[in-house]
């Protein structure tokens, strides 16, 4: 099998789990493409233990059967940026803070290898947002969000949306947010808007610092066709797409649409969205 393994660089607590899991990679005969920061850092510390890495590529352009992410959410969704749009599983390994998107705590890592071996884990497919105007100088994929924002000079902008070529509202706010489902427990979370089963097909379209009461959280299908154009005092806004953030001129607009392929997620069997939430958000816990 061949595995691709991306992870956090800031992983010190956790070296003697990693290391335990590359030599077993190399054990039972895995090969192993690698980021090259991921490389750089481990090669520092245990460099016999990563005999099993045949290929270090910061592109996509790589085959693998899985994909390792080794951190957070946001290594999560930089995993899915490196793996590109080939629809390799990825499998996470939680070393981060929630890691909603995360199959397995870093205590179950050196298991993982046997896990994948035996190909017991299910898959999930989930829907990105693709930012099609304007050009970006990044990979113009959100997983989680994209959001448009003020500047920091700004008071407040306005961002007029439209939803399937008709006028939906002029959101006066700090900024917008547009969710998929698996990212509704991220900023759109932390704004107030609806947790999302991760695999229903819709959008949340969530107002941040409203400067209106009715402004309120949407749900909308994620085969809409939605275009924001914000307005404001300021030359410039902020355009974030999973935390790639750039700066553009006010008046530009921003077309939404769902991307065409998937990103796939595995989990261990009998792993639940309500398992997760309960031990995320800590519902019910004594």
């Amino acid at each position: 099998m061949k595995i691709a393994v991306y992870g956090s660089r800031r992983q010190d607590a956790y070296l003697a789990e990693i290391e335990a899991f590359m030599r077993r990679l190399g054990e039972l005969g895995h090969e192993v493409v690698m980021h090259p920061k991921l490389y750089k850092y481990l090669r520092a510390v245990m460099l016999p233990a990563l005999g099993a890495v045949r290929r270090v590529t910061d592109s996509s352009d790589f085959t693998a059967d899985v994909a390792v992410s080794i951190g957070g959410d946001g290594t999560f969704l930089r995993t899915a940026m490196w793996v590109g749009s080939k629809c390799l599983p990825i499998v996470g390994v939680n070393t981060g803070n929630l890691g909603y998107m995360t199959a397995l705590g870093v205590d179950r890592l050196v298991e993982l290898s046997e896990i994948l071996q035996k190909g017991s884990m299910l898959t999930e497919r989930r829907g990105l947002i693709e930012v099609v105007g304007p050009e970006l100088p990044t990979w113009p994929f959100a997983l989680n969000e994209v959001t448009v924002s003020k500047d920091e000079s700004a008071s407040m902008i306005t961002t007029r949306a439209t939803l399937n070529g008709n006028l939906l509202a002029d959101y006066r706010a700090d900024g917008l947010i547009v969710a998929t489902a698996t990212g509704s427990t991220a900023y759109n979370l932390s704004v107030g808007g609806p947790i999302i089963e991760p695999q229903t097909p819709v959008w949340v379209i969530s107002p941040i610092a409203a400067h209106a009461l009715t402004m309120r959280p949407l749900v909308v299908s994620d085969s809409s066709q939605l275009k924001l154009c914000p307005e404001a005092r300021a030359e410039h806004f902020r355009l974030s797409v999973d935390g790639r953030s750039v700066s553009l001129p006010i008046g530009t607009e921003v077309s939404l649409r769902r991307a065409p392929f998937e990103v796939a997620v595995l989990h261990m069997p009998g792993q639940t969205f309500s398992e997760t939430l309960r031990n995320k958000l800590h519902w019910g816990v004594d």
